[in-house]
């Protein structure tokens, strides 16, 4: 672990992140408990007893994504993940232009489930017994996020870690439960078979499903503070959208044979918000019922914290790249944390909670929907650009890597994930509960916030060229990480179609590949 010295900025603290503890933050952002107890129960309502092989496909697509998506993170090393991908296959203009998706994206899953964290306390506290108001634990929980960000990354990872076990190991007592029993009527596959996978609930389950991994990629955002990243980061990666994949999957089995395949869809459509609670009572106690209503709630600090500590990378990325201001990039002496960016976005999140809260909006139905709807959309569209991205990066340089990861495996999972966006996109009101002029104006957010990326683009090419010419650059290697490893060895990194029109200062040795 590197210590600067008295002549140098304080950095962020490199090798410090097994494979565990990256995984830790991406399965945490994705919130196990609450996306099965909350989102499944739908699922199963819209799709029947074939709900469990919509996991296995949304997790089969973003295996696929992952391939090409990993061979990339050999030959990119930049701590701007998404957008420096996407800069490097497809050039400055359309990275810059993801920069800013990438902000939508992050923030907009982090400050709504404020929402989800103030309502879910209030239910938590009627539970057992209180009257708790949404909004105090919504601001409480802001402080809390944030003093976890301000500390070191190490300190957010056990404490991550603690909360994921916890999350996780109620519904696996759940799922033991049932499988010691042998469900209502005798444990069954026949969920699995074709009859009812391959029905007209089918799409909705698919957009549930895609909207349940929302974050796994964000493995590459820790690759600065990552144990030797070159194999770290891989790992991570398809560690968390394998354990997402399968877990989710044989979850939502087990409920499905807790109430029978014959009474499972009736059950949900009569209490949604119950359904997990009602099983586990059943087949564990009610204790556990109690045990899960307070992990839901730790669940959903899981979440945030986990997202806030990506945000605040990516707003420390765009500062050091000039497109953000240079305050922002400040890190702390101490824990090595990117403090102030992350007391902005702590700022932030408070001005959206109470603008919420000041027009009267429900945290949940309101302030979780639809600032979390444009988030997950502007995730899957930067994974779409990031597929996208693969084929024509590897293209253009000299490598070792074979077709299946260079071409076919992003090419497959560019039309797959088209797919799901599409899937997502018709079923909106699912996540939304809303009306067709506010899911027309939540939808339109990602394509508005990357034309005013493409316009910041060319600005800066204009205005900032020696900004423009620098951004997605490839640093220095960083300690821990093999020097010999494959980079490209071309001289630029962007198309030629996007060198700026107007005379710019050479790329710094920094950006050579």
């Amino acid at each position: 672990m590197s210590s600067p010295t008295p002549d140098e900025p304080p950095g962020l603290r490199t090798g410090t992140l097994t494979t565990a503890d990256i995984s830790f933050f991406v399965v945490s952002a994705a919130a196990p408990l609450t996306v099965m107890a909350g989102v499944a129960p739908v699922a199963i309502l819209l799709g029947g007893i074939g709900a469990p092989v919509g996991y296995l496909l949304a997790g089969l697509t973003l295996t696929v994504f992952a391939v090409g998506f990993t061979t990339m993170s050999r030959h990119v090393r930049s701590a701007g993940a998404f957008y420096a991908y996407i800069t490097r296959g497809l050039g400055r203009p359309v990275g810059i232009a993801a920069a800013l998706v990438a902000m939508l994206g992050y923030n907009g899953m982090e400050i709504g489930v404020y929402g989800l964290l103030g309502s879910a306390t209030s239910d938590t506290a009627a539970a057992l017994g209180h009257d708790v108001p949404w909004l105090p634990v919504s601001l409480a929980g802001l402080l809390l996020i944030w003093y976890g960000g301000y500390r070191s990354i190490d300190f957010g990872a056990k404490l991550l870690g603690v909360l994921l076990v916890a999350e996780t190991g109620i519904l696996v007592l759940l799922a033991g439960g049932v499988l010691i029993d042998g469900g209502a009527h005798g444990l069954s596959l026949g969920g699995l078979a074709p009859a009812h996978v391959l029905t007209g609930g089918t799409a909705a389950v698919l957009a549930c499903a895609f909207a349940a991994f929302t974050g796994f990629e964000s493995t590459v955002i820790y690759r600065r503070e990552a144990k030797d990243p070159e194999r770290t980061i891989p790992r991570a990666t398809y560690l968390a959208v394998a354990f997402l994949g399968l877990f989710y999957a044989f979850v939502v089995w087990t409920v499905i044979q807790a109430f029978g395949e014959d009474k499972v869809v009736q059950a949900a459509a009569d209490d949604p918000g119950g359904l997990f609670f009602a099983a586990i009572t059943t087949y564990v106690g009610a204790w556990a019922a109690d045990l899960m209503h307070i992990l839901i709630v730790t669940s959903v600090l899981a979440s945030l914290l986990a997202f806030h500590n990506a945000i605040n990378r990516y707003t420390l990325s765009l500062s050091e790249e000039g497109v953000l201001p240079e305050t922002l990039g400040r890190i702390h002496p101490r824990h090595r944390s990117p403090y102030v960016a992350g007391a902005a976005q702590t700022v932030l999140g408070a001005v959206v909670v109470l603008a919420f809260a000041l027009a009267g909006a429900d945290p949940y139905q309101q302030l979780l929907l639809w600032v979390n709807t444009p988030g997950m959309l502007g995730l899957m569209v930067l994974q779409l650009l990031a597929a996208l991205a693969v084929p024509f990066f590897f293209r253009r340089i000299d490598h070792r890597e074979g077709l299946l990861r260079t071409v076919v495996a992003p090419v497959t999972a560019f039309v797959l994930l088209a797919g799901a966006i599409a899937l997502v996109t018709v079923n909106i009101d699912l996540f939304t509960a809303a009306s067709t002029t506010v899911n027309t104006l939540l939808v339109s957010l990602v394509p508005a916030v990357f034309l005013l990326g493409l316009l910041l683009a060319y600005r800066l090419r204009r205005t900032r060229p020696e900004v423009y010419a620098n951004f997605a650059a490839e640093p220095a290697p960083i300690e821990g990480e093999d020097p010999s490893c494959p980079h490209p060895t071309s001289s630029s990194s962007t198309p030629a179609s996007a060198t700026p029109s107007s005379p710019a200062p050479p790329p710094s040795p920094s950006m050579a590949e």
